[in-house]
């Protein structure tokens, strides 16, 4: 369950900060009062976990100092701003230096409460964004991300390792839901960039005009720099490259050529193209896409990664059922036998759908993986034995699958799960070690 959002609370006057706090505490948030902006300036850093709430007029340092003040410590915090009758245009003025938003007194205890919920939503937003872009700039956190033992994504790490330390552009490409954001993140995270920018940008999100004054200049409103020199040194990341226009292509290819090589800038160029009937190759101009594709790496679908899908499945129910405060599911084997035979048109994104329903239908009491599959529009044969893959791979999968969730249910505790699977030590530790499963990574 999320932590509630801190509210600060700034005004000289005692009953307006008791009164506010009250009203607001009421309505589920954690408040804390300050009697001046020196006084908050001391307890509010660049990580704080909510929002301010400060009057105008204040003795010493007024609320419109204490506004530059907190922009220049954290321009993403909220504050939202309390003028009296009259102090409009200062409001007007605070916004323009970066307010949230402003009360004019008296306001409205209910648009208060609206007004800070607003503010908290964008807060925790920002706080996640930015925890994730830390985690992602961890190369080996963001490595970790990159489940399974298939061959393909052994040799996936592998690509990511070898391109990482190079210079060249590269040209990420599969079928929708693979996982290619993750991975041009683990490029970056990997090789000599790791700790510069990294600006992402989705080419198929704007207009053609809107997109090149976003990517190209000039200066944004605010006085924001275009995403070329946001980027400049570290790595652009361009989604849905087969969105742009024939315009905005020649306008890429020059500032890729004005670069030179090395290229100051690194650009990796993100396409789904892969399952349709024409590839990114097909709607690039050719220079373009050379340019691009001197590096490439093909994401491969899920239903091509095998027991990989029973591993991503364990751990994300295991994720839901924490979330939820349940219990994951029990998967069968012959569940888990059409988990391993459907064919996935959505991919990882699909998989982590029917691994949240299964947890919250499992919390219900009722359905099963088998039914989620069927209404996920996910084609789902009987097991097969004589055809498709033998047997003996899908008893495998499955047996390694079992262990691996009593293995981390019972945090590693070799004597738990042997009494559960009713195995002796010997025949566990074979079993393991074929399976390439240690016991330190339970712990």
């Amino acid at each position: 369950m999320a932590q509630a959002m801190k509210i600060a609370i700034v005004d000289d006057e005692q009953d307006m900060r008791r009164s506010i706090s009250q009203w607001l505490a009421l309505s589920g948030f954690d408040t804390e009062t300050f009697s001046s902006a020196e006084d908050a300036l001391k307890n509010l850093n660049a990580d704080y976990p909510g929002v301010v709430v400060s009057d105008i007029k204040m003795p010493g340092m007024d609320g419109m100092q204490f506004l530059k003040r907190l922009m220049s410590v954290d321009s993403g915090l909220p504050v939202i701003m309390i003028t009296g009758h009259g102090d409009v245009p200062m409001a007007v003025e605070a916004m323009r230096v970066g307010a949230y938003d402003f009360l004019e007194k008296p306001f409205n205890p209910d648009k208060m409460t609206e007004l800070a919920k607003k503010a908290t939503q964008t807060r925790r937003l920002t706080l996640d964004n930015r925890a994730l872009r830390r985690e992602l700039g961890d190369g080996t956190a963001v490595m970790k991300k990159l489940i399974g033992s298939s061959p393909v994504m052994e040799r996936l790490r592998e690509d990511i390792l070898d391109l990482g330390q190079a210079d060249g552009h590269v040209l990420i490409d599969g079928e929708t839901g693979t996982g290619k954001t993750l991975v041009a993140h683990a490029l970056h995270a990997v090789g000599s960039r790791a700790g510069k920018k990294f600006v992402l940008v989705s080419c198929a999100a704007y207009e053609e005009e809107d997109l090149a004054r976003r990517l190209f200049g000039p200066m944004l409103d605010g006085g924001t720099q275009p995403m070329v020199e946001q980027a400049r040194g570290g790595t652009l990341v361009l989604e849905d490259i087969d969105a742009l226009s024939d315009a905005l292509q020649a306008r890429l290819l020059t500032y890729i050529n004005e670069q030179g090589s090395p290229a100051e800038t690194r650009i990796t160029a993100i396409s789904n193209l892969q399952a349709e009937d024409k590839t990114c190759e097909d709607v690039l101009r050719s220079d373009l896409y050379y340019r691009l594709a001197a590096m490439k790496i093909t994401l491969p679908p899920l239903r091509q990664r095998g027991e990989d899908i029973l591993t991503l499945f364990a751990r994300l129910s295991e994720q839901f059922s924490e979330e939820y405060g349940c219990d994951a599911p029990e998967v069968s084997a012959q569940e888990a036998a059409q988990l391993l035979q459907a064919p996935w048109p959505g991919n990882i994104r699909q998989l982590i759908n029917v691994a949240e329903r299964a947890v919250l239908q499992n919390r219900r009491g009722s359905g099963t993986i088998s039914s989620l599959l069927m209404s996920d529009d996910t084609e789902v044969q009987p097991v097969m034995t004589t055809e498709g893959k033998p047997l003996k791979e899908y008893v495998e999968a499955f047996e390694r699958m079992l262990i691996d969730n009593t293995m981390r249910r019972h945090k590693g505790s070799i004597v738990s799960v042997m009494e559960e699977l009713c195995l002796p030590r010997r025949t566990l530790n074979e079993k393991m070690a074929k399976y390439g499963l240690s016991r330190s990574d339970y712990l």
